[in-house]
Formats: structure tokens, C-alpha cells, sequence
């Protein structure tokens, strides 16, 4: 019972992570570039609730609710701030402004909150499931987090494919010329994907924090950096890519702990990603595209 609690363990993280990365994704298909704040977000957001709950006494989902849109405020903002000026500037100009910007939210919160962890309390009122006579205890935050990203991925895939938004996004993925030419808001899509990304990050920052319930502001860091190795494993760009990727990274994470060594299991994730890259430089479900010269 051991492994099948360790391998429902890593799909709940892995879910967080496939949160994550599809922010990451929906961002570099469409606006081409990579959004590396969009870790603090979720630490942002993890601090809303946590202030919302405990010293403004909201309920659970009022939290919930004023951390999405805080977030989503938030990831409007520093589009139309620090990205939009830089929409015809060179790849690197673009991410050393988004190191930036994340080097900034980190700090902001030390100033805020201080470098002391807070202890997060759960706002995930599910009870734990009992399987196999108690061999198996599944938590009520496990369950709710594998079943969140299974409705995010799903409802985020048909608004691409079924709405005006949706086929808007994928025309400025396309060609940002073309779709402007063709009358599309291409600005205001852009900014649209950023609002969508970042109240997703509001999202994976309760069920991150609901799980490991402590809080600082570095708490988003390395679960960015590591959905954005779920984002590329599974072919950045891809919604199903970064879901399939960011369950893969969660389980190879939790299982290296388990069997191979806490100390390593970052060092593994990481290899897994060099060779599967070697193998597939364009990720588990990421499609070769050929440039024009």
C-alpha cells in the first residue's frame, strides 16, 4: 500500500505543478516569452488567503476568491507594466525584465510579511478518505487538488477550442501580424492569457499551501521553476503537455524521495529532463515548428 500512497501523493503535487505550468504554457504559446514571476504569483496569492482567513476571519472560499482576483489584478498589471513595452524587444531584454519583476514580488513580501514562515491552515474542508480497511488514507487536500487540475485542464482546453477568446489566443500563437490584420485585440489577448495564467496561480497556491502548510515568500520559487520543467517535459505550448508533465514530475519526485534519497530527488527531476530533451527536444507532446528565414 506504501507505493500506491506515494504514487497518489505525486499525482496531487504533480496536479499543482500541471496547475502551474499551464500558466506558464498559455503564456509562451501565445505571447512567446517566458514569465518566470509567475512563481511569486503564487506566493502572493498564498499570502492573501492566509491574511484573509486568519486576520479578516473571511470563510474558505471568499479566501479563495480574493486571491484569485488579487492575483489576477496583479498578473494584468505587471503585463501592461513591465511586458507590454518590451512586445518588440529582443527574447533576453524580456526575461531578464521577468527575473526582475519575480526578484521583486520576493522582496516586496519580506517587507511586508517578514522572512518568518507562517503556518498555513488547510481551507480545504474535504474529510480524508479511508480505502482498505485504513491501510490507505487518502487526504481531503490530495483529493481535491488531483480533481481541480483534472476540471482546469478540461475546462481551459474547451474554452480554447469552443470560445471567440479561446480562437483568438490561437490565432495570435499563430501569427500576431495576421491576427491583427484580421481585427483581433492582439494586446488584449495577451493580457487576457495573463489574467487566466495568473488567477491559476492563485489556485495552485492554496492547494500548494493547504498541502505543505507553510508560507514564505521564496514558497513559490522552486515550485516555478519546477512547473516550468513540467511545461517543458511535456512540450511547452501544449495545455495536455503541461498537464502530462506536471503529474510525470510529481510522481518521479515523490517516488525518488521515497526509494532513492530526499537529497537527490530535485537532482533526478532535473535529469529526467536533460534526457527526455535529448531524446525529444520538443518535449512529450510539443510540436517541431519550422521558422521562416
Amino acid at each position: 500500500m506504501s507505493f500506491i500512497s506515494y504514487l497518489i501523493n505525486g499525482i496531487s503535487l504533480g496536479s499543482v505543478y500541471a496547475i502551474i505550468a499551464l500558466g506558464y504554457t498559455m503564456v509562451y504559446g501565445i505571447a512567446k516569452m517566458l514569465n518566470f514571476a509567475h512563481g511569486d504569483v503564487i506566493m502572493i496569492g498564498g499570502y492573501v488567503v492566509f491574511l484573509a482567513s486568519s486576520s479578516m476571519g473571511m470563510s474558505p472560499l471568499l479566501a479563495v476568491l480574493l486571491s484569485v482576483v488579487v492575483c489576477t489584478v496583479l498578473g494584468v498589471t505587471i503585463e501592461r507594466i513591465a511586458y507590454k513595452p518590451l512586445r518588440e524587444a529582443p527574447s533576453l531584454a524580456v526575461l531578464i525584465t521577468a527575473i526582475g519583476v519575480s526578484y521583486l514580488l520576493q522582496n516586496v513580501a519580506l517587507l511586508l510579511f517578514g522572512a518568518n514562515p507562517k503556518s498555513f491552515t488547510s481551507v480545504i474542508p474535504v474529510p480524508a478518505l479511508t480505502l482498505a480497511n485504513g491501510a490507505l488514507t487518502i487526504t481531503g487536500e490530495t483529493i481535491v487538488t488531483i480533481i481541480s487540475g483534472i476540471v482546469i485542464m478540461i475546462c481551459l482546453t474547451t474554452f480554447i477550442k469552443k470560445t471567440k477568446a479561446g480562437q483568438a489566443m490561437l490565432a495570435v500563437s499563430e501569427d500576431k501580424g495576421a491576427a491583427q490584420l484580421m481585427g483581433i485585440n492582439v494586446n488584449g489577448t495577451i493580457a487576457l492569457t495573463f489574467a487566466i495564467g495568473s488567477a491559476l496561480a492563485a489556485i495552485a497556491g492554496v492547494l500548494l499551501c493547504s498541502s505543505y502548510p507553510t508560507l514564505n515568500p521564496y514558497t513559490g520559487s522552486m515550485p516555478g521553476i519546477k512547473a516550468f520543467v513540467a511545461a517543458v517535459f511535456g512540450g511547452i505550448g501544449s495545455i495536455p503537455g503541461a498537464m502530462i508533465g506536471g503529474i510525470l514530475l510529481g510522481i518521479i519526485e515523490i517516488l525518488s524521495k521515497a526509494y532513492i534519497s530526499s537529497q537527490l530527488s530535485d537532482a533526478i527531476v532535473f535529469s529526467v529532463l536533460i534526457i527526455v530533451l535529448l531524446v525529444k527536444p520538443t518535449g512529450i507532446m510539443g510540436k517541431k515548428i519550422n521558422e521562416k528565414v
